[in-house]
């Protein structure tokens, strides 16, 4: 299993998309620290917001394989700069969550898009729907091989 970091703003749903990863019961709290686990990295969203603290996802990225940068559907702006992830020596993939949200997902694809993401999972963290997804590319033995999709 390769090793995913999840990175993204206060309430993109990365601590509830974790415990949907590890099968957990969605218990809704607030991410204090980086809590890294034996597959996975879940970070706080301030962060991403703080320069400050932001050299900290820098030096926990080196411990991941693959880089899981979120934006929920209903986000109004995206953090990340266009073509972000070309500054990147790991796999990026993008996360939208809250993929049922009134906004839809085609605003967040086009942000992640921007950002250099090729490949992109819509999750809803609640009802588990395209969490296997994600799951399921983080067991293949080659993930740079995975096509550019969109699930």
């Amino acid at each position: 299993m390769k090793k995913l970091i999840l990175i993204g703003r206060v309430g993109a749903g990365k601590t509830t998309l974790t415990q949907a990863l590890k099968h957990e019961k969605i218990d809704y709290r607030k991410t204090q620290y980086i809590g890294h686990e034996s597959w996975l990295i879940d970070t706080p969203g301030e962060y991403l917001e703080n320069a400050c603290l932001a050299s900290a996802i820098a030096l926990y990225s080196y411990e991941a394989d693959v880089i899981g940068i979120l934006m929920a559907a209903d986000e109004p702006y995206s953090l990340y700069p266009p073509n972000c992830t070309g500054h990147v020596n790991r796999e990026v993939i993008g996360i939208i969550t809250k993929m049922h949200s009134e906004c839809g997902t085609e605003r967040a694809e086009r942000w992640l898009r921007l950002t250099g993401c090729k490949t992109i999972f819509c999750v809803d963290s609640v009802t588990g729907e395209g969490v296997q997804n994600i799951i399921d590319y983080l067991s293949e033995s080659d993930t740079k091989q995975h096509k550019t999709t969109k699930t």
